[in-house]
């Protein structure tokens, strides 16, 4: 079983609000995850990113892959080095 760590788009029409999600690389980006490590609202002002960074870490070192989005927001925010 392949897992990503990637984002799950919630919010209204024209306002997206995203959860960043440890999901099977086989479910669908909405869909069914195995844990929920944190959010990021890129619309608020200033923008929000929360994600916690033990559980985060603990995913990477068993092998779960970033998407390229959750990677850059990682080393933007320190969580990965670049």
């Amino acid at each position: 079983m392949a897992v990503k760590i990637r984002l799950k788009r919630m919010g209204a029409k024209k306002n997206p609000f995203y959860r960043i999600v440890v999901a099977d690389s086989r479910s669908p980006r909405d869909g069914r995850f195995i844990e929920e490590i944190g959010y990021y609202n890129p619309v608020s002002e200033p923008v929000q990113f929360k994600v916690e960074s033990e559980k985060a870490k603990k995913w990477l070192s068993v092998g779960a892959q970033p998407s390229d989005t959750v990677k850059a927001l990682f080393k933007k925010n320190g969580i990965i080095e670049k």
